[in-house]
């Protein structure tokens, strides 16, 4: 007994140990197709946006909600521009070093290659996520004013299941990495062992939103209310997160270091979250 006692415990500091060196054993390239990568972010990505439309789909059916399926496929297509546009933009205007830059070339925003080598699209932004998706939500609204806050709803339910992709993408792309730690199942970068912060984020700002949501969505009295509570939860767990993440280097912290800009602008996406929830609260048509 003594014998196998101490062979667990062998066998869990060598794990352990595993765990703490990962980057050294993991290559964030999946694949190479000789001119171009394909990065396990890439993949994960892609993973989070086809698994966000199906669960949306899963929901419609399973709460046999009245929205039909070319409009939850369009919309998707309409959001993930949006996406796409205001993660990028929102990050050039607020961490990039090179704004200027880009500002004055501007068609070097979605430029993939770096001195010919295709690197990808490097920098983006949750938030200026979320900004590109309102505003691609209201041009949505435009064409479909009547299906829009019912399919908000549903969307807010996605989200944060996809976003569990999205933040372990970050991982696997050794990307977004953690404050430095002591703790046993930190990560070595650089030499230095770090919080796996952006696991911590997939739990916090991508689970336990997704499992708050689903379990609170029959109880919603009024159309949109799903969506403004997302956009409670999200910037209240992003702000708890941010604790553990390294912030940018080229920012660092903003206020008497701890306040971080992630943290600046979960602040104020709290705050305009409860505004448009209390907005819609009052013109949205109760159940």
């Amino acid at each position: 007994m003594i014998y196998l006692s101490f062979n667990l415990i062998i066998d869990k500091g060598t794990r352990l140990e595993y765990w703490n060196h990962i980057y050294e054993h993991f290559n964030p390239i999946a694949f190479d197709l000789g001119i171009i990568s394909v990065h396990w972010y890439g993949i994960m990505y892609i993973s989070a946006l086809l698994t966000a439309l199906w669960f949306a789909k899963w929901i419609i059916k399973k709460d046999t909600i009245d929205i039909k399926t070319d409009e939850i496929d369009n919309y998707f297509i309409w959001i993930e521009v949006g996406i796409i546009l205001g993660a990028r933009v929102w990050y050039i205007l607020f961490y990039d070093n090179n704004t200027i830059y880009y500002l004055t070339q501007p068609w070097q925003i979605f430029n993939p290659f770096h001195n010919g080598e295709f690197v990808g699209i490097r920098g983006m932004s949750y938030h200026g996520a979320v900004v590109g998706a309102i505003i691609s939500s209201y041009l949505f609204s435009r064409k479909h004013p009547n299906t829009l806050f019912k399919i908000i709803d549903v969307v807010a339910l996605a989200i944060p299941v996809g976003y569990i992709f999205g933040r372990i993408g970050n991982f696997l792309n050794q990307e977004l990495v953690g404050r430095a730690t002591d703790v046993s199942w930190g990560i070595f970068v650089d030499g230095v062992l770090r919080h796996p912060s952006q696991l911590y984020e997939a739990f916090l700002e991508g689970f336990i939103v997704a499992v708050i949501l689903y379990l609170y969505r029959k109880r919603k009295s009024f159309d949109g209310q799903l969506m403004g509570l997302y956009g409670i939860l999200y910037s209240i767990t992003r702000f708890i997160s941010e604790f553990w993440r390294q912030p940018d280097i080229q920012l660092g912290y903003l206020y008497d270091n701890w306040l971080t800009m992630g943290q600046l602008q979960s602040l104020v996406m709290l705050f305009i979250s409860i505004g448009i929830y209390f907005i819609l609260k009052k013109n949205s048509k109760s159940y």
